[in-house]
């Protein structure tokens, strides 16, 4: 188990839509528990494979106040979402140091490969759905503040430029 390096935005596989698991071996089991170490060293309640460079639809999740609660997921999609919006702020180890206010569905159902390799189900709600959403973001290419306006998104970049 590692903390692995996050990828410095803007680097392009951020912006990289990543592959399918075809099938969760000890490979795969051993990166998501570098994604969970990664994710408690920062501390965060998510990690998305992209962010490590690892371009596999890959993600961990924990909302947990006493930690060690993370869900592993392969290949997430979500099937349900909310008509509820929550508002959170949103930030990434990616681009340090700057946060964004994003709103988005208070409660997702997800379908994913768990870590026997069974497909799964599972709701999230509050914090956690705010983070599954982030996560599958990643996956896609997307950063949160791509759901901005673009000033928003304009006056983030260029704050998070400024203190890099």
């Amino acid at each position: 188990m590692t903390v692995r390096t996050c990828l410095p935005w803007p680097d392009k596989r951020l912006r990289t839509k990543v592959e399918d698991v075809a099938e969760i071996t000890d490979e795969i089991r051993a990166i998501w528990d570098d994604m969970i170490d990664t994710m408690e060293a920062m501390p965060g309640v998510g990690l998305a494979a992209p962010q490590i460079g690892v371009m596999l639809r890959l993600a961990v999740v924990d909302g947990s106040t006493e930690r060690g609660k993370a869900v592993r997921l392969a290949n997430p999609e979500i099937l349900h979402s909310s008509i509820e919006l929550r508002e959170h702020d949103e930030a990434s180890p990616n681009l340090p140091g700057v946060s964004a206010t994003v709103k988005r569905p208070r409660a997702v159902t997800v379908k994913f490969l768990n870590e026997q390799g069974m497909v799964d189900r599972r709701d999230f709600v509050g914090i956690e759905a705010t983070s599954v959403q982030h996560q599958i973001d990643h996956l896609n290419g997307k950063m949160y503040f791509d759901r901005l306006s673009k000033v928003k998104r304009d006056m983030l970049l260029r704050k998070a430029k400024k203190q890099g």
